[in-house]
């Protein structure tokens, strides 16, 4: 069991993050700002994979409008990014944002950051601060030499402090980086020195290859000791890969359940059956069984009813045969061709 590191919680519309409430996945538009009908179909699409949590952009005045837009269009939470213009800020919360991604240091001066968070209070809309390695201080690289992840704690607790010193503390902290051990060291430096829910990102981690293993292995690790309360797979793919991947990161640790999970083992020289085609399409079957059911998938009778023994339900091979078990033990016998639908049908049934 992953014990979770005690958090304050804030609420981003109908989604609660940190404390003990579950993990959120988050993605983000990728579509032009100002292409709302674009922007609208990729938001259903996203919403319907899946994700818990969106972001826009928002550059410029223009694009506040795409904020009500997806608001009228989805269900889901919408956050606004914004940089260095205060009035965008202003703008989005009037627009009916759940959040906003700010950093308060970079908006200029202690009234106007007072301004967004007074808004931002007076709307019940928390304010996520997102330090990358490439977004530092000046005199905070002058002191460490260049993006440690001690540097880039100090940046998010002092953007952190420019909001605490307005009483403002519904604040999200992100201090992401694209070297992985970096950014784990830096996500728990910050988790010891301060209460506020982590949203957990690798940046900048790549096409959908590289950045699937970078991510499962900075988040992943965070998540297993404990560290933190929302993330994001970020892809150069499309944001659907990335609520997918988010989903699955999450329930291949545990910390989310409802849909059906595979087991498979990875074939050798006793397998006599098409075990990587049976594998597949099984996988590609239970996208749409909302059960918390464990289904194997075997090669052979050696790693399957024994050692698969505590799957629900699963298939093992054997020569031009499959043999259909449950917790270990044979139901019945099938051709191989039969395999898939017959265990569908037992999981239908179960």
């Amino acid at each position: 069991m992953i014990n979770r590191r005690p958090s304050r919680s804030v609420a981003v519309g109908r989604v609660p993050v940190g404390g003990k409430h579950p993990i959120s996945v988050q993605s983000m538009l990728n579509t032009p700002a100002h292409d709302i009908p674009a922007s609208i179909a990729q938001a259903k699409r996203l919403e319907a994979a899946g994700c818990d949590i969106l972001r826009a952009a928002v550059p410029d005045k223009e694009a506040v409008a795409l904020i009500a837009a997806l608001k009228e269009a989805v269900s889901i939470p919408i956050v606004a990014d914004i940089h260095f213009d205060y009035r965008l800020a202003l703008e989005a919360a009037a627009a009916g944002v759940d959040k906003i991604r700010i950093n308060p240091g970079n908006i200029g001066s202690e009234d106007r950051v007072k301004a967004v968070a007074d808004e931002c209070r007076r709307r019940n809309i928390p304010i996520r601060i997102g330090v990358n390695s490439g977004s530092l201080e000046p005199e905070i690289l002058a002191k460490y030499g260049h993006p440690t992840a001690e540097a880039m704690r100090d940046s998010a607790l002092y953007h952190a402090s420019l909001l605490e010193k307005v009483d403002f503390h519904d604040i999200v902290l992100s201090i992401k980086s694209s070297d992985v051990p970096t950014m784990v060291r830096a996500y728990e430096l910050t988790a010891q020195a301060c209460s506020y829910p982590l949203h957990l990102g690798v940046t900048e981690a790549g096409t959908e290859r590289m950045g699937l293993i970078k991510s499962a292995a900075g988040i992943g690790s965070l998540l297993l000791h404990g560290i933190g309360d929302t993330i994001r797979v970020s892809l150069t793919a499309d944001p659907e890969r990335e609520v997918e991947a988010g989903i699955d990161l999450l329930e291949g640790l545990g910390l989310r359940s409802g849909k059906a999970r595979m087991v498979s083992c990875p074939t050798c020289g006793r397998t006599e059956i098409d075990l990587i085609r049976i594998a597949s399409e099984v996988e590609k079957r239970l996208q749409t069984v909302r059960k918390p059911i464990t289904v194997a998938v075997m090669g052979c009778v050696v790693n399957g009813p024994g050692e698969a023994r505590e799957a629900d339900i699963g298939l093992a091979g054997g020569k031009g045969k499959v043999v259909l078990f449950r917790k270990g033990e044979v139901l019945c016998t099938l051709p191989e061709e039969d395999a898939v639908d017959e265990l569908m049908k037992a999981i239908d049934s179960l």
